[in-house]
């Protein structure tokens, strides 16, 4: 299963990151993109949330006299090749099972950004890479560790705030990895390496940028590159308060987006949650001595992305954050040997009864027959692992596959 898994996992990725080259290409000149619109914003107009890799952006293309876009696009494509070759070392040669390949290969996962290309190359993948290269840090390092966060973590947040809304995953696995079971010097230690960044997120949060400096980096970016500040852009003026955040999302919530979200939740986090309510810690850390498994520690740490909720439109992309906080720690803690899964349980009560040509079928449905849209008032898409191949077809021959072939055959 290690060598079927590693070969499968590698060419789900080159074809995934084909794709996602081939989309960030076709839409990194498109005027109102809203992923290029989140990579315009910079410091030209003083210090601003999400600014750091916009300002390196804006000061290349500057240097080299290249057209922001195309510096943009260079450090997407460069930026999500990093992170598809950290999924792969991360997940390669794990011990897979049937219920594993479902959480591996669930839409909200890996997945998600190819299928709505508005997710696809947004500033949260820095953070995904900052997870994904701490867990490649041995864990007899505990000062490089520390250091690690102590140095990277300011910097993550100055490219993507939200990050705050996960620390609890973060400092759950200091707690694990270090064995602390009782608050002392070494727990004071693990959220002193967290305070820089913290800081750096309460700073952003109680001073917005003014009316008069969004002007001038939004002058800045019309007079060096012909650029307009749009969309992401946009509303770091219009969205700029707290209470602004969440005054956007009110009137829009209804039954039916709440009870959607639920199911997509529900649905998409399923073989994982299977998996933490047969799972236990090897050893007992602080107040998760009270669980007998891993399911309600695991909502606990998501908990306060409910305010993440609350304040941002893009539901899909906090499923889709989330989902990926909670399956990496869960394989990182399984591959450190800091739990215990009941795999055999598992596979005795859910598969057994199921033979291998339904049990492809089910993967096809569940993995590539559905995904969350991206923002909250949009319904469930349908067939990612159809539409996706089809889009790039019809973009490459200028009109739909099936017209193409008619036309071929005849």
């Amino acid at each position: 299963m290690k060598k079927n898994i590693n070969l499968q996992l590698l060419y789900y990725l080159i074809i995934l990151f084909f794709f996602a080259v081939f989309f960030l290409f076709q839409k990194h000149h498109v005027a109102n993109d809203s992923t290029i619109s989140e990579w315009l914003i910079n410091y030209e107009g003083g210090f601003t949330k999400r600014g750091l890799i916009g300002q390196i952006s804006f000061y290349i293309a500057n240097l080299f006299l290249i057209d922001l876009r195309d510096t943009i696009f260079t450090f997407q494509i460069l930026t999500v090749g990093i992170y598809f070759l950290l999924i792969y070392f991360f997940l390669k040669n794990i011990e897979v099972n049937k219920i594993l390949i479902f959480a591996i290969f669930t839409p909200i996962f890996i997945l998600y950004p190819i299928a709505e290309i508005e997710v696809l190359a947004r500033k949260e993948l820095f953070v995904f890479i900052y997870l994904l290269a701490y867990s490649f840090i041995p864990l007899r390092k505990k000062n490089h560790k520390f250091f690690y966060k102590l140095i990277f973590f300011p910097i993550v947040v100055l490219i993507w705030e939200p990050v705050i809304f996960f620390i609890l995953f973060l400092f759950f696995l200091d707690l694990i990895e270090n064995k602390i079971n009782k608050i002392n010097k070494k727990f004071f230690v693990q959220i002193f390496s967290y305070v820089p960044g913290i800081v750096i997120a309460i700073y952003i949060a109680l001073n917005p940028i003014s009316e008069e400096n969004h002007a001038l980096m939004a002058n800045s970016l019309f007079e060096n590159f012909n650029e307009t500040c749009y969309m992401s852009c946009a509303l770091l003026k219009t969205k700029s308060s707290l209470y602004q955040q969440f005054e956007g999302n009110l009137g829009r919530y209804s039954f039916v987006i709440l009870f959607r979200y639920f199911l997509i939740f529900l649905i998409g986090f399923g073989p994982l949650f299977l998996m933490l309510l047969n799972s236990k810690l090897t050893n007992k850390i602080l107040f998760f001595k009270i669980f007998n498994n891993l399911f309600f520690p695991f909502l606990i740490l998501l908990s306060p992305v409910i305010l993440l909720f609350a304040m941002g439109y893009d539901w899909g992309r906090w499923v889709n954050i989330g989902y990926f906080f909670s399956i990496t720690t869960f394989i990182y803690m399984s591959k450190n040997n800091m739990l215990h899964v009941s795999y055999r349980f598992l596979e005795k009560n859910i598969f057994k009864k199921i033979k291998n040509k339904i049990f492809i079928i089910l993967i096809i449905f569940y993995c590539f027959g559905w995904n969350p849209k991206t923002v909250m008032t949009g319904d469930v898409a349908s067939f990612p692992g159809y539409r996706i191949p089809y889009k790039v077809l019809k973009i490459t021959l200028k009109e739909s596959p099936t017209s193409y072939f008619k036309r071929l055959i005849n």
